[in-house]
């Protein structure tokens, strides 16, 4: 199991990437902190294999953090997932030992990407002792997830409804205390793109599961809100 941290100042992404995170197999959040202090401090403490870093945090920068560990000597990998989107940044951040960079905003399909990406490094080369240049080769290279893959992970879904991505947003759909569901507040709560939760909502509703409901405001064309049906 890979022992993961998160470093994110705001709750509600913090949130999200947890919940993200709780879908992948192979991966467990031992710790989410909204500063550096903390997060040293609880470094100091435990073994993590890898860290989620934000570089904008309240008068702090995720920066820092690479170097410290760095010059620690600390043995943890660290992923940057960040809205700065300036090469400067990113070049240091590669320089200072990131493995990754996600930039905000993303899709959980990309996330899944990362994190996949991640395990089979870490798994392959912590699997061998002598590594043959084809077997690294493997590890290294950046790969997306493989049509193979997201049909196997599909399960009895149809093709292009992902299980992962079905759960993220059927698990905001039944916590909400809300009559009407729309995919845009579905969007801004766990993180998937907004035409992509249009696309799953209209799933549920051809299994019977939601209800699709035409809202007319004063101007404009009407909107479409789901409710569950009971």
């Amino acid at each position: 199991m890979i022992k993961v941290m998160i470093i994110e100042d705001d709750p509600m992404v913090r949130a999200i990437n947890s919940k993200f995170l709780e879908k992948i197999d192979d991966f467990h959040l031992v710790k989410a902190v909204s500063n550096l202090s903390d997060a040293k401090q609880f470094i100091r403490q435990e073994i993590i294999d890898l860290i989620l870093l934000d570089i904008y945090l309240p008068n702090e920068n995720g920066i820092d953090l690479l170097k410290w560990i760095r010059n620690e000597e600390i043995k943890t990998d660290v992923i940057l997932i960040t809205a700065d989107n300036t090469s400067k940044r990113i070049l240091e951040s590669f320089r200072y030992g990131a493995v990754d960079y996600l930039i905000k905003p993303f899709t959980f399909e990309r996330f899944i990407e990362t994190m996949n990406d991640f395990k089979k490094r870490y798994n392959g080369l912590n699997n061998l002792e002598i590594v043959e240049q084809t077997e690294l080769d493997k590890c290294i290279s950046k790969s997306a997830i493989s049509e193979k893959e997201v049909e196997a992970s599909e399960d009895d879904f149809e093709k292009g409804i992902n299980k992962y991505t079905y759960e993220i947003i059927w698990d905001e759909v039944e916590k909400s205390t809300e009559k009407y569901l729309t995919a845009k507040k579905l969007s801004e709560k766990t993180g998937v793109a907004r035409v992509t939760v249009r696309k799953y909502l209209e799933y549920m509703e051809k299994e019977g599961k939601l209800k699709k409901v035409l809202k007319y405001g004063k101007v404009g064309r009407p909107q479409h809100k789901y409710m569950i049906v009971i």
